[in-house]
């Protein structure tokens, strides 16, 4: 193997281990501010450390020519799916485990070619098999004998089925708006949806932001501004495989770091179901494409 892919394979994982550990910030700081507080400080670090970046980029404008205002509600678009998934998941992780959260929210990468369907394109048979995998252990992590699921885990499930929704968003406006404008413009919004939704539900104050401004500046500068780059970075060089298998270990960390650092347990019953979901998130992802008919290949030449 090229240095270079050892080297992105290196940044993937770091990567992985860096999104895997978030989930133990975002724990911890719900023991000092909200669900919505800790969103907003976090996403705002996040559009503040992308900024410098994105501004000094030379552009020669959107890549298909999209106007200012469209490509400013293209990334409030964006920011609103991801407010959507990211408030499911703060709220719903103050009542699970950070392993849980992290398995169950890395099921969004079987979820997106599922809900592409909405757009007419048709899932791989290696997603429907990786959808069933990943229910079976759904199943066997978050199902209790009463055949209950805990509020944690379902609202966590719902923010995957929303970060699914906001990847296929992102995916249309990817070539319209420049990648790190848009990351951005989205974070920014989100920032602003979470400021608005803690002025109702929750008391903002700054002696608790400073109580829990590690995991806070964990999550902002860390989790969005540090791993994005490097995400960015290492997929420049790193084989599409690679990179799937790699970043999907993000469940993996989340349950180790949720283990070491908040003394977190995990059933033989649940480490069984991570295993299935990790498979059905594999599978789904690295099951080859179909070939196109000839006809087909011959209209798209």
């Amino acid at each position: 193997m090229r240095a270079r892919e050892l080297r992105a394979d290196g940044l993937l994982l770091l990567t992985a281990l860096i999104w895997g550990v978030a989930f133990v910030a975002q724990r911890v700081g719900m023991d000092h501010v909200g669900p919505m507080t800790f969103n907003g400080v976090r996403f705002a670090l996040g559009a503040l450390v992308l900024a410098p970046f994105a501004l000094r980029r030379p552009t020669s404008g959107n890549p298909s020519g999209m106007s200012t205002k469209a490509a400013l509600l293209g990334g409030l678009l964006a920011g609103l799916a991801l407010f959507a998934g990211a408030s499911f998941q703060q709220v719903g992780i103050m009542y699970t485990t950070a392993g849980n959260a992290g398995f169950i929210t890395g099921l969004y990468v079987v979820f997106v070619p599922i809900l592409g369907l909405l757009w007419k394109q048709r899932p791989t048979l290696g997603v429907w098999i990786g959808a069933l995998l990943a229910a079976m252990g759904l199943y066997l992590l978050s199902i209790t004998d009463g055949f209950t699921m805990s509020a944690g885990d379902l609202l966590v499930l719902v923010c995957a089925f929303c970060f699914a929704g906001h990847v296929l968003v992102i995916g249309w406006l990817a070539p319209k708006i420049p990648v790190l404008r848009l990351s951005v413009l989205q974070y920014a919004c989100c920032a602003v949806f979470s400021f608005i939704a803690a002025a109702f539900t929750e008391e903002i104050r700054l002696a608790d932001i400073a109580e829990a401004a590690i995991p806070i500046l964990y999550g902002g500068l860390m989790s969005v501004g540090v791993a994005y780059t490097l995400q960015v970075v290492a997929q420049k060089d790193a084989p599409p495989a690679h990179a799937s298998i790699l970043l999907s270990l993000e469940g993996a960390f989340a349950a180790l770091a949720g283990g070491l650092l908040l003394g977190e347990t995990m059933t033989t019953r649940g480490i069984t179901g991570c295993g299935l979901m990790l498979a059905g998130m594999l599978l789904a992802q690295l099951w080859p494409e179909q070939a196109r008919k000839p006809a087909e290949a011959s209209a798209s030449v």
